[in-house]
């Protein structure tokens, strides 16, 4: 009747349930009448019987509907196992979007049969509302609390994605410990509660396991192993991800700022100097980075970190006679002082020699350069002209840091929802 009625095609089901007509009957009617038989199947045995039996093409049509719950997307494991068999294979079932459909091409479809994604607008109704629910969803729970403890103050933020709902600065009682400034950030985003359903906090020093430890004392005093993680859960009630300080903001920068997606190496220049590096799209965690600890520049006898950071800049001023600010030693320099000039000149000289080395070692896209000290008017500049100029491949690319004092709360939230 359907070769009568001008069908070229007939398809037919080929699965191994139970029929009137078996699938080697059925395609020698189809194929009696001068017509092409197409096998409806379910899997590859189907399949394979079938093109045993004379049919022209197999189909996917039946995948995923002989019991059990009904997959989402299309079979495109099936069609690539089909296509090995012959090269006359129909994608069918479950082919929603253009993007579903290429892909069925890619995976060896002779042709795509498009059907309730036309022809039933249903169906194509729930699709988008389900998916439009779910992102409604995804989006009340995406804000997540950020905090930076930094040797001098503490950042609390609600943040989504690059964006800053809230913030409030706490000062860093260094003398009260990390008891202490749990609390008073407790007490300081009080008000938030409920509006955040994880927590992601950056800290100065090393996190391993969940526990945090000082490297250089001098910055930010902590007892050693120091269960952050387990404190900050008890004191919140949310899961929490801990990293250190530079390392997240390395991610906020290569996620949202000057490290445009690209391999990057962070260098936060401050009170001291953080780093973070992150190569294939993932961030080195744990001790990597932590470049203000080597000794190269310094000839071994200290930390580079104790050789170029604020804590430096300020000593250096009061051992020339001049007790004062860091921010008042660069106002001195840009006003001319040789005293102030030649200290703020030698910090950025050793940074260039730090970044040479990152260079040969890492060779990555960029360098940005953030924190206090490295984003202070001209900075940026001096470490430039003490690079290699005659050897442009060893030179590295800088770029100063975009998302400022927050690169750390928004790179420690993007990290907190990507663990969750």
């Amino acid at each position: 009747e359907l070769a009568h009625a001008g069908a070229e095609v007939i398809a037919f089901d080929a699965t191994s349930r139970p029929r009137p007509a078996s699938v080697g009957l059925l395609t020698q009617a189809i194929k009696s009448r001068g017509r092409l038989a197409m096998a409806d199947c379910a899997a590859l045995e189907d399949a394979r019987a079938a093109l045993a039996a004379g049919a022209d093409f197999v189909g996917t049509t039946l995948s995923g509907y002989l019991g059990g719950p009904e997959p989402d997307a299309p079979d495109l494991a099936l069609i690539g196992a089909m296509h090995a068999l012959t090269p006359f294979v129909i994608a069918e079932g479950r082919i929603r979007t253009t993007e579903q459909a290429a892909a069925a091409v890619r995976a060896g479809a002779f042709a795509v049969v498009v059907g309730s994604a036309i022809t039933r607008p249903e169906h194509v109704t729930t699709w988008f509302k389900t998916a439009i629910d779910a992102a409604f969803a995804a989006r009340e729970k995406r804000q997540v609390l950020g905090i930076d403890i930094g040797g001098t103050k503490t950042l609390a933020a609600l943040v989504e994605g690059a964006s800053i709902a809230i913030d409030v600065t706490i000062p860093t009682a260094r003398d009260a410990g990390p008891d202490d400034w749990i609390g008073a950030i407790a007490q300081g985003t009080a008000d938030w509660k409920g509006r955040y359903t994880s927590l992601g906090i950056a800290v100065t020093g090393i996190i391993d396991g969940g526990l945090w430890s000082a490297l250089n004392p001098a910055t930010l005093d902590i007892p050693p192993d120091y269960p952050l993680v387990e404190k900050l859960e008890a004191a919140f009630g949310v899961p929490v991800f801990a990293a250190n300080d530079a390392q997240a903001a390395a991610w906020g920068e290569y996620r949202f700022g000057a490290g445009s997606n690209q391999d990057l190496v962070f260098l936060t220049i401050s009170t001291g100097i953080g780093g973070g590096i992150v190569i294939d799209g993932k961030p080195l965690l744990g001790l990597a980075g932590h470049f203000g600890l080597v000794r190269g520049a310094s000839e071994g006898t200290s930390p580079i970190e104790d050789e170029v950071s604020g804590r430096w800049i300020g000593s250096e001023a009061a051992r020339a006679g001049h007790p004062m600010a860091v921010p008042e030693v660069f106002a001195a320099a840009e006003a001319g002082e040789d005293w102030a000039s030649a200290i703020i000149a030698q910090s950025a000289r050793r940074v260039a020699l730090l970044c040479e080395g990152i260079q040969l070692m890492l060779a990555p896209r960029r360098i940005v350069i953030g924190g206090g000290i490295g984003l202070a008017q001209g900075y940026l500049d001096l470490i430039e002209q003490q690079l290699p100029q005659a050897q442009p491949r060893l030179r590295p690319v800088l770029a100063a840091a975009k998302l400022g004092v927050h690169a750390g709360v928004i790179g420690v939230a993007d990290l907190a929802l990507t663990a969750g």
